[in-house]
């Protein structure tokens, strides 16, 4: 049956970094703790950017949907876009 959780496997996404608090972690050692308000309310926003031959891929198009998700929200992002 199909649902919104279908998803074909890549295995590109088993290298992938993830960012938690600005630091970056290899997939499977990326966690958080279950006090976490994003985990216990539902905040957050992210984006995913492509790197193709070694460049980032629209990363000012990126950034702007980025920052402007987190406004929405009220999330403050301690880092400039430049």
């Amino acid at each position: 049956m199909t649902s919104s959780h279908d998803f074909k496997k890549d295995k590109r996404n088993n290298s992938i970094k993830i960012n938690i608090n600005g630091k970056f972690f290899p997939r499977k050692k990326a966690k958080i703790s279950v006090f976490d308000s994003g985990f216990i309310l539902g905040d957050g926003c992210w984006d995913s950017i492509r790197l193709h031959n070694n460049k980032l891929l629209f990363l000012k198009e990126h950034l702007k949907r980025l920052y402007e998700d987190a406004r929405a929200i009220d999330i403050k992002i301690p880092k400039t876009k430049n």
